[in-house]
């Protein structure tokens, strides 16, 4: 008997689409693809077969239903997808409320909604897939996954804002995201050559929203990102973190609304507002501008500077991940980092970097830095398969 799964992992420019088959309470892949919402062209790779299938493009216009019934329709024609299961999604934000990931019903969805005020730019996209789903396909069990479930364990000392007590105990204090991810690749670390030491890791996941994470004996200790996904490293348009007194500044001052601040912090700052040219990294890198390089010293400065903090918090350090897009793809950000931590003792491979090696640092440098691929998807699958398995759906 069939016991598929699909993944639905939705971003502000594209939807991660995957297909899975149950193996007791393991997702195996059987395929992967993406919709480029900004183009509403959809491609899927066949995973057994490597086979690679551009889809016909979407209407221009196509809504999320339209979308969504695409999908589907499309799966079952090429694939023989047969009895789908389940569908599993990605929510940004889970708080203190959800711990682990777990089966969509009322009440969990109302606690999502709740959130949506903490994560506006992904909270609501990753919703609405669930209550289509849940229109479209009512029988179809549906579970969510959190990135903030796997920053739970965080001692109180780094997740407290130096704020009135009361302020912490009504839920303002810090959470962390990217979660999936930084699961995903704690389960990778012991898959690294023998001689790479991994009790105290840091972990950046540079793509268009970008974070660290320093890893404890595989555990989340502290991540950059905290009470939402505007905190850390400055990202392709989030500010990163920023002087609270600035926004008090252009309230009082300015005669910003907060709607007007909200846009500008999440949509218009970061490497585009530096820069003023691009939100691209792979743009910045290759423009002349002096202000494409002033954007890209700024990033790669606080990246740089929030790995050796994490470090304080981890009492050492042994190895540096990257991940993500720009931390798997692009060399140029990853040595200008890694430059700016030389003084720790790091020795860069110039010619692994150049070529998107893994290892990125010598044999002999005495802290370690290597590329591991992300795959938020497959932690997704994962929790919907053993969600399935202890609820009876094998």
């Amino acid at each position: 008997m069939n016991n598929r799964i699909i993944t639905f992992n939705s971003g502000s420019s594209s939807l991660k689409v995957g297909l899975y088959e149950n193996n007791n309470g393991h997702a195996e892949r059987l395929g992967k693809g993406s919709i480029d919402l900004r183009r509403n062209c959809f491609s899927f790779r066949i995973e057994k077969t490597g086979e690679q299938i551009a889809a016909s493009p979407l209407p221009e216009k196509a809504d999320d239903k339209e979308m969504l019934g695409r999908v589907f329709g499309w799966l079952t024609e090429r694939m023989d997808i047969g009895d789908i299961k389940a569908v599993g999604h990605r929510i940004v934000h889970g708080a203190d409320i959800f711990r682990d990931a777990c089966i969509v019903n009322d009440k969990t969805l109302d606690y999502m909604e709740s959130l949506i005020p903490l994560a506006p730019l992904h909270q609501p996209a990753n919703l609405r897939l669930i209550y289509l789903v849940k229109k479209l396909y009512p029988s179809l069990m549906q579970t969510a996954s959190f990135d903030t479930a796997f920053h739970q364990g965080q001692s109180d000392r780094v997740r407290r804002f130096a704020i009135p007590r009361i302020l912490h105990n009504r839920g303002i204090k810090k959470y962390g995201f990217h979660g999936l991810s930084y699961h995903y690749i704690s389960e990778q670390l012991p898959k690294l050559p023998k001689d790479v030491r991994i009790k105290n890791v840091v972990v950046a996941h540079l793509g268009s929203g970008a974070s660290l994470c320093a890893l404890k004996n595989q555990q989340s200790a502290e991540t950059t990102m905290s009470f939402t996904t505007l905190d850390g490293v400055p990202m392709a348009t989030r500010c990163g973190a920023l002087d609270a007194g600035v926004l008090i500044h252009l309230l009082r001052n300015k005669r910003h609304s907060v709607s007007d601040m909200e846009y500008m912090l999440y949509h218009s700052s970061g490497l585009l507002g530096m820069s003023g040219i691009s939100a691209d990294c792979r743009d910045l890198v290759a423009s002349k501008l002096e202000q494409a390089k002033q954007a890209l010293d700024v990033f790669t400065l606080r990246i740089a500077q929030e790995i050796a903090r994490l470090a304080v918090t981890l009492e050492g350090l042994d190895t540096i991940i990257f991940t993500a897009g720009i931390g798997e793809h692009q060399p140029e950000i990853r040595e200008a980092v890694l430059e700016q931590l030389r003084w720790m003792g790091i020795e860069i491979d110039y010619q692994a970097n150049n070529a998107n090696q893994s290892r990125l640092t010598t044999l002999d440098s005495p802290i370690a830095a290597f590329i591991i691929p992300t795959d938020e998807e497959q932690r997704i699958a994962d929790d919907a398969a053993r969600l399935m398995t202890e609820n009876g759906k094998k």
